[in-house]
């Protein structure tokens, strides 16, 4: 009777009724809702369709290149056509390219451009094979993907950004390793026509998936080693394939080699074919997830432990104080006074400024900062404003984000600071404004040279850099002092209960208060909460595949908040009954501890998931974790010193203290 009356009470179901709603509406969101990027435009048959190349990617080195910076076939003038800052952080090099379509029109056995490799070019694409590299190119805004069957013959395929330079392997009945490369490309392009004007729009970019084999003799849909009569010129017929003939490429012909002095050339076929997706909903293909029944599974099932425990965890501490302060507030005669134990009694100490207090506003402020910057973008990103279709938007939203916010790290900063009894309100802006940024910036710098000296189109030109500078000197530092200015204005924050002139002494602790211990307690839980999502984020950033569950990782970002709040609240609790006051360090780095595991569990899926073996690319991963672990730590301790704040002043004023 008792459970069933606790299933069945009108708060219960409120609050299951409100996370269905609230898990419909952001699931529906994260998988439908988006806004396309670019306006729309209509083709009509025979105009020209220009495909541009993008960058050369590899998840083992994680090194990007220019398509050019392999001697590809390439139009006579090479242009630039990068169009934000997030573009050129990200290493994109989109350029124009020799691959010309016209709308409607299929190709068949296009000749690019033929070259001769010699020693120098054959090593060049044999090491881009031999690290599996892929080339990315872009037609009206969509990338081009290769389609992969998944096992169940009626689920849309899983699509992969890119095809490869080139595969290796070995002929039937040979041992010897050979390179082979992809020159002859055969492309799809869908569209939506409309009947009444005739005009289509484009909605997919494909390319046809080559066969996997062993055996290359059999697989050649990619590599093909053309073949014609007599000297080459521009008028040659070749023998392979010849749209004069009707002749494609077959599984008969032989792939093409990767050696010194062999012949290449590069073609193509094209092929049109209308589709019933609408322009608008052409991206929902490339965002279905390849595990999306584990994902949805995952992160409800977390949802519903940690509001369990959330749930828990608010019932058992708001008896307890209630319990606490109704016996406080009854004490009467002074004996009584002089027995009480628990936190009431550090009272005159809990209120006292901690060691380094200055850091301690510094940080609180960057947090303030992160907490700022990640609200606004998951606002955006969740009213589809960082649709994947805007590459770039997503980083630079962030950097913008993130300049801008500098002036509440400086108000809260300052109010902090103020409520430690400080005069000078420059020096911690300075500090606020550069502390972190500085500390970013200078393991950026050295990730950047390590770019640099691979030749990677990855590395950061020093334009971009500048305009990096310009930012965080012309914009986040006068608003930092903006912000810390305004805030030593407002009136000192004022506590509950004096504080007295001799601290008090702190009584030797248990084992399980040992502030180690505890802080390293407090952050498993938080990061719990958002370890199943963390993998999906990996794996898109480091294995190249989209992620666009923005309404996801808002529900997980919102249990982060909740989580990291109620477990340094119970941690602060425990630690002032055993008579402790000094909790102001002890409450951010609680729920900060979790990013300690949030670099560990990187560490883990490093050397299970990624095939990284060159040193410079694992220096960057790890270069690039240190910082997310570094930004994850000042957020998550942020909230948790909050947290903490305005509990205990809540507890202490709502005591009688003589």
């Amino acid at each position: 009777m008792g459970r069933a009356a606790a299933v069945g009470s009108p708060a219960i179901r409120t609050v299951f009724f409100f996370t269905t709603i609230t898990i419909f509406f952001f699931s529906r969101n994260a998988l439908s809702f988006y806004l396309p990027g670019v306006a729309p435009e209509d083709f009509r048959k025979g105009d020209p369709l220009n495909v541009k190349v993008n960058k050369l990617t590899s998840i083992k080195t994680q090194l990007p290149y220019s398509f050019y910076s392999l001697p590809f076939c390439h139009p006579d003038k090479i242009v630039d056509s990068r169009e934000n800052l997030g573009e050129v952080l990200r290493g994109d090099r989109i350029e124009n390219s020799p691959y010309v379509f016209k709308m409607r029109e299929p190709q068949m056995c296009n000749v690019v451009c033929r070259i001769t490799l010699d020693s120098k070019i054959a090593k060049e694409f044999k090491d881009k094979i031999e690290d599996e590299y892929r080339v990315n190119m872009i037609l009206d805004n969509l990338p081009l993907v290769v389609p992969i069957p998944r096992q169940e013959p009626e689920s849309p395929p899983v699509y992969q950004l890119g095809f490869h330079v080139g595969v290796k392997g070995q002929y039937s009945g040979s041992k010897d390793g050979k390179y082979f490369l992809h020159n002859h490309l055969s492309f799809t392009v869908k569209f939506h026509k409309d009947e009444q004007t005739d005009a289509a729009r484009i909605v997919g970019f494909e390319v046809t998936p080559y066969r996997l084999m062993v055996v290359l003799y059999y697989m050649s849909r990619f590599s093909v080693k053309h073949e014609y009569d007599g000297k080459w010129s521009e008028n040659t017929r070749l023998s392979t394939c010849d749209p004069h003939a009707k002749r494609t490429v077959s599984v008969s012909n032989s792939p093409q080699e990767v050696e010194d002095k062999q012949e290449v050339i590069f073609t193509y076929d094209v092929a049109f074919q209308e589709s019933e997706v609408k322009w608008a909903s052409r991206w929902d293909t490339y965002l279905l997830m390849s595990d999306d029944q584990i994902h949805w599974f995952s992160i409800v099932n977390s949802l519903m432990i940690v509001l369990f425990l959330s749930g828990m965890v608010a019932m058992i501490m708001l008896r307890t104080l209630y319990r606490d302060i109704s016996k406080y507030n009854e004490l009467e005669t002074q004996e009584e006074a002089q027995e009480e134990t628990g936190w009431k009694l550090v009272h005159a100490d809990v209120f006292r400024p901690p060691s380094n207090s200055d850091l301690l506003c510094v940080y609180v402020g960057t947090g303030v900062q992160f907490l700022g910057m990640v609200l606004m973008t998951m606002v955006f990103a969740v009213l589809g404003f960082l649709s994947p279709s805007n590459r770039g938007g997503l980083m630079t939203a962030l950097l913008l984000l993130w300049v801008f916010m500098g002036i509440f790290a400086g108000y809260a900063a300052s109010r902090l600071y103020k409520l430690f009894k400080g005069t000078e309100w420059k020096r911690i802006a300075l500090r606020t404004a550069f502390l972190f940024p500085a500390t970013v910036f200078s393991i950026f710098f050295v990730l950047n040279a390590l770019i640099w000296g691979q030749k990677s189109s990855g590395a950061v030109p020093f334009g971009t850099m500048f305009a990096l500078v310009f930012l965080w000197f012309g914009i986040s530092v006068p608003l930092v002092f903006v912000g810390s200015y305004v805030g030593f204005r407002k009136p000192a924050i004022e506590d509950p209960v004096k504080t007295n002139k001799i601290p008090r002494q702190i009584p030797e602790q248990t084992w399980y208060m040992n502030p180690i211990f505890s802080i390293l307690i407090g952050g498993i839980l938080p990061f719990g909460a958002v370890f199943i999502e963390l993998f999906f984020i990996l794996t898109s950033i480091w294995l190249n595949q989209f992620y666009y569950i923005f309404g996801f990782l808002f529900i997980v970002f919102i249990i982060l908040l909740v989580t990291c709040a109620e477990i340094t609240i119970v941690l602060c609790y425990f630690q002032l009954c055993s008579e402790d006051y000094l909790w102001w360090w002890r409450s951010y780095l609680t729920s900060g501890s979790s990013a300690l595991y949030l670099f560990l569990y990187a560490t883990f899926y490093f050397f299970t998931k990624l095939d990284i073996t060159k040193p410079v690319s694992g220096a960057l991963y790890f270069g690039y974790m240190l910082i997310a672990s570094y930004a994850f730590f000042v957020l998550t301790g942020t909230i948790g010193f909050y947290a903490c704040f305005w509990f205990t002043r809540l507890i202490y004023s709502s005591v009688k203290i003589d």
